[in-house]
């Protein structure tokens, strides 16, 4: 785990030769938290929690990372009062209306992953735009997972995979993980090498569960308005220590 620090040392972004991550996931936790320490309302955190995500994005991309997907709203979070959902969804919006253009201009690319049948119209529509005018952008992929579920997402493939062997378009005994992870949300993007957890928290919480089955995870002690390149790089140099074994011993991958 990676402690917080009032000043983590900025010599932790001298990477070096250190093994980088392609596709890093990140859970983003803590800004109710954040915001009660300071006596702040929660809406509070989540602005600061806005600001995060900028920072880590910028982050991502200066560390050579190809992949960011942040974990933003999720399918249990609807559970959270009226005030708190309205507030979540008027951040998502502003992000893609203040942001879109310098992503864009960024060539990055957006892709929002999670049940879109839920939300309100004006945000499926600000979501279909902000993928379609990035569309072509592949220097660095950012995806928002939002009313996004890992449970929610497989049980969607599996429906949609049970229609197909239904109309017999596809034979039940051909179905394989390449297929499968060809429906789910996250198709075209490679799994996370690594997920990263703010707040101190060891839960996945109902994340990528399919995608991370061999992920490495770090967790860190700062609150996601807390977060920054430092925290970030950190976590990259623990990533890079570790040896990734697929199930087979040290020293090899099978």
């Amino acid at each position: 785990m990676i402690a917080s620090k009032a000043s983590p040392d900025h010599s932790v972004l001298e990477t070096g030769n250190l093994a980088t991550p392609r596709h890093v996931a990140i859970i983003m936790d803590g800004n109710g938290r954040w915001a009660q320490k300071r006596g702040l309302p929660r809406t509070a955190g989540h602005r600061e929690g806005v600001a995060a995500a900028r920072r880590a994005v910028d982050a991502a991309r200066d560390l050579g990372l190809k992949y960011l997907t942040l974990y933003s709203f999720s399918t249990e979070n609807w559970r959270r009062p009226a005030g708190e959902v309205r507030d979540l969804m008027a951040l998502l919006k502003q992000f893609i209306i203040d942001d879109l253009p310098r992503l864009k201009d960024q060539n990055v690319g957006v892709r929002i992953i999670g049940d879109r049948k839920n939300l309100m119209p004006d945000i499926k529509a600000l979501v279909s735009h902000a993928e379609k005018e990035t569309k072509g952008n592949n220097q660095f992929v950012l995806q928002i997972a939002f009313n996004y579920g890992g449970r929610d997402e497989i049980l969607r493939t599996v429906r949609e995979l049970a229609k197909d062997v239904s109309a017999g378009k596809l034979n039940a005994d051909d179905v394989t993980e390449a297929i499968f992870s060809g429906r789910l949300d996250t198709k075209g993007t490679p799994d996370p090498d690594l997920v990263i957890r703010t707040s101190g928290e060891k839960r996945i919480s109902n994340f990528l569960i399919w995608q991370a089955a061999y992920a490495e995870y770090v967790f860190v002690d700062a609150l996601w308005p807390d977060f920054n390149a430092d925290y970030f790089a950190k976590a990259i140099e623990e990533y890079s220590n570790r040896e990734r074994r697929y199930g087979g011993v040290s020293g090899t991958t099978g």
